[in-house]
């Protein structure tokens, strides 16, 4: 299986590519890396490919906050500069960085 280079980084913010949410990449899969049941449950037009990277994000929308898993493909950059409110953001990253990347330093040592 063909693994390319992951585009985004830990702390970086992003957002759904179609639908409304975005949040903080908190671990990143060369692959993808969950159930088939998870993967079948996507509705076959929109089914990303496995073969590139997935991320693991702490996720809010309008109502709701939650742990999302999201092919590369169904990404793009927040640019906002606004923070994301998740509760475990404060828990795994430091201060938000300007260029939309929250801070790793601050919270892993």
């Amino acid at each position: 299986m063909l693994q390319t280079a992951a585009k985004f980084s830990l702390g970086q913010v992003v957002r759904h590519r179609v639908h409304p949410f975005r949040g903080v990449i908190f671990d990143v899969d060369p692959s993808f890396n969950n159930t088939n049941e998870w993967w079948e449950s996507i509705p076959e037009d929109s089914r990303p490919a496995k073969d590139q990277p997935f991320y693991h994000l702490l996720a809010e929308n309008e109502t709701s906050y939650y742990v999302a898993y999201v092919s590369e493909q169904n990404l793009v950059m927040d640019d906002s500069g606004e923070p994301v409110d998740h509760p475990e953001v404060s828990a795994m990253f430091g201060a938000l960085r300007e260029g939309g990347r929250y801070d790793l330093d601050g919270r892993l040592h």
